[in-house]
Parts: structure tokens; C-alpha cells; sequence
């Protein structure tokens, strides 16, 4: 029994369309043929997953395949002779990446695009408030500089694969229940580059690249949000002998900061006030993060109201303005009194007509209460 498309991808039966792709990109970043070779059950992981997106990525299949099962399916989702619907891996990829993705298709001959590459950058609510610069290492694979990423040793050259005539494919015949069967493969000769190197280079042995630490600019604009990721494109790892280079996504991960929070691009500010300050009002003036900012109190402020500054928020990263800065006062009762204060207070409850606790505590602590 097929294993459910759901699960292949980690998503729940609810998962919304961009949850879908964003589970698929990373499965199959982990399982494509480029990134495992010579597994093959890697290999046959990354054709289940890659049928799962495609029917549930489209709303028609994906109704018929909660609703009937993969039996529901019938011709759809890739279950006719080519798994994948007549698409191949690099339709797949191509809707992601727009050009094929991992090595994109393997229909003609050539090197295979470079891998992508991940990194994970943390980042201040000071950098996300005006934007910023940063640099990032990443290890990847870049042109070995001794054959210039062709693979073949000084003075020599790739040639033309005699197995392939330099298709980088192969035509296999055989004979079934159904009649006589084609199929088309890579060659094993060349592995569906088309060439093969007689006398490969001393530095990177044939491969025409080699490992290496690299450092990268990232422009980080203003407002982005912890969980988002920005794309460098082209900076991943480089294909083998001469082969594109992938994409370097960078994961952004806000750190929290000990004074503001952020909601939506709202800053949040919980601001502390003694009940004095509560009750006579007061002039203050607040450290905001881009610079000080005047703040009145009324008298009888009460615990919870909010003060807001409009447009000292955090920028809108796909339009101009900004949110705003909400303060929310935080009363502050004093959990221990001088015998001044003490003694100011029992006046003041007397004025005003207040019930309060005795002032002898040993008396008072005797008295059960019906709450905990």
C-alpha cells in the first residue's frame, strides 16, 4: 500500500498550498539523485515526495485524493508511465526555481546545476527596524582554477562520450508482456554529461570544482520578519565540470529584545508605573529605538491603557510607512512597604473610604481566606 501523500511531506490533511510547497522544496532538497548519489532508495524516496506535491499542489487531484484515496487518482498525478505526469524532475523544480532546479532536466547532455545551499542568520530588531548588512560563511564548491571547471588535466580536454555519441543518453530495449519496450536513460559512461575526461585535473580530479569557505554580503531590508528567507541567487555551490551554481537561501531568525516586542510591524512597549505615577500623572520621556520620544500621563491612568505613536513602528517591507509604537501601561503595586509609606496609605484609604487589611498583620494573617 502507497504510503500517504501527507505524510510523505510532513504536513497535516489542513495544510494550506504554500505549506505544501515550502514542505516539498526542503524533502526534496534532501533527497535528489544530485544531493545522494549511488542511493537508490534515497532516489525512490525523492520520486514518492515528488508525486505527492504534484497531486496535492493542484486543488482538482487533491480533492479526489482526499475524498477516493491515490485509488481516486486514475490517470492523474503522474500515475501513467512517466511518474511524474509527463513532466519529469525539472517541470517540478522549474515551478520553484524557474530553471530546473537540482540539475534541472536530464533530457540533454551537460553539467548539472550546482546544489542550493542553507544558512541560518540571526538578526537584532535594531537591524530589522533600519536594515542592515551582513556576512555570512557558507561552505560550498566553487571552479577549480586549475582546469577553469572543465574537469580535464593541463593540456587536455573533455572528449565526446563514444557510448552516447554525446546525447548523454542511452536508448534501452526490452521485451515485456506488452510488447517491446524503449526506455531512455543516462548513459553510464559519461553520467548524462556527454563528455568524459581521459586525463582529469590534479587539483579537483575530474570534478572541476573544489571545496572551499566562502563569505557573502547579504542586504537584509528593513521590516523583514523572523521565519522569512532571502535568496541570493547563484550563490550556492557550483555545478561539477562547468555546471551552474545554485541558490544560497538564508534563513532570518529575530532575536527578542529585553525592552520591545513585536506585533505585526506594531512596536509594544510595556512601560511600568507606580500607582502614584498612575494617580497624579507624569511627564516621561521613552527611549524608543529610533530616538526619544515625549509621553504624558493623564492622572488616573489605569493598568492596561495604551499610548500610541503612529508611524514609529517597524517599516513595511512591501510598502512604504510604518506601524506604530503602542505603549501599555504596567501599574506597579509595591509588594514591601516602609512604615512612612504604610502609614500614607491607611490615610489615604481612610479618605477616600477604602476597606482595607487591619494594620496587625498577626491578627490578619490568622483570618482564612476562601480563595488559594
Amino acid at each position: 500500500m502507497s504510503a500517504d501523500f501527507y505524510e510523505l511531506l510532513g504536513v497535516s490533511r489542513s495544510a494550506s498550498a504554500e505549506e505544501i510547497k515550502k514542505a516539498y522544496r526542503k524533502k526534496a532538497r534532501e533527497l535528489h539523485p544530485d544531493a545522494n548519489p549511488d542511493n537508490p532508495a534515497a532516489e525512490e524516496q525523492f520520486k514518492e515526495v515528488s508525486r505527492a506535491y504534484e497531486v496535492l499542489s493542484n486543488d482538482e487531484t487533491r480533492t479526489r485524493y482526499d475524498r477516493f484515496g491515490e485509488q481516486g487518482l486514475g490517470g492523474a498525478g503522474g500515475t501513467g508511465g512517466d511518474p511524474f505526469g509527463g513532466g519529469g524532475f525539472g517541470d517540478i523544480f522549474e515551478a520553484f526555481f524557474g530553471g530546473g532546479g537540482f540539475g534541472g532536466q536530464r533530457q540533454q547532455a551537460g553539467p548539472p546545476r550546482g546544489q542550493d545551499l542553507e544558512i541560518t542568520q540571526r538578526l537584532t530588531l535594531n537591524d530589522v527596524m533600519f536594515g542592515t548588512q551582513v556576512t555570512v560563511d557558507v561552505n560550498t564548491a566553487i571552479t577549480c582554477e586549475g582546469c577553469e571547471g572543465s574537469g580535464a588535466g593541463e593540456g587536455t580536454e573533455p572528449v565526446t562520450c563514444s557510448e552516447c555519441s554525446g546525447s548523454g543518453q542511452v536508448r534501452r530495449v526490452r521485451q515485456s508482456m506488452l510488447g517491446q519496450m524503449v526506455t531512455t536513460g543516462p548513459c553510464g559512461r559519461c553520467g548524462g554529461m556527454g563528455q568524459v575526461i581521459v586525463t582529469p585535473c590534479s587539483g579537483c580530479h575530474g570534478e572541476g570544482r573544489r571545496a572551499s569557505r566562502e563569505s557573502y554580503t547579504v542586504d537584509v531590508p528593513a521590516g523583514i520578519r523572523s521565519g522569512q528567507t532571502l535568496r541570493l541567487s547563484g550563490r550556492g555551490a557550483v555545478g561539477p565540470r562547468g555546471g551552474e551554481p545554485g541558490d544560497l537561501y538564508v534563513h532570518v531568525a529575530v532575536a527578542q529584545h529585553k525592552d520591545f516586542a513585536r506585533e505585526e510591524d506594531d512596536l509594544i512597549y510595556n512601560m511600568p508605573l507606580s500607582i502614584t505615577q498612575a494617580a497624579l500623572g507624569v511627564h516621561t520621556v521613552l527611549e524608543a529605538l529610533d530616538g526619544e520620544l515625549d509621553l504624558v500621563v493623564p492622572a488616573g491612568t489605569q493598568h492596561g491603557r495604551e499610548f500610541v505613536a503612529k508611524g514609529r513602528g517597524v517599516p513595511h517591507i512591501n510598502g512604504r510607512g510604518r506601524g506604530n509604537l503602542r505603549v501599555r501601561v504596567a501599574v506597579q503595586v509595591p509588594t514591601k512597604l516602609s512604615d512612612e509609606q504604610e502609614e500614607l496609605l491607611r490615610k489615604l484609604a481612610e479618605v477616600s473610604g477604602d476597606e482595607v487589611a487591619t494594620a496587625d498583620k498577626k491578627l490578619f494573617s490568622r483570618i482564612k481566606s476562601a480563595f488559594s
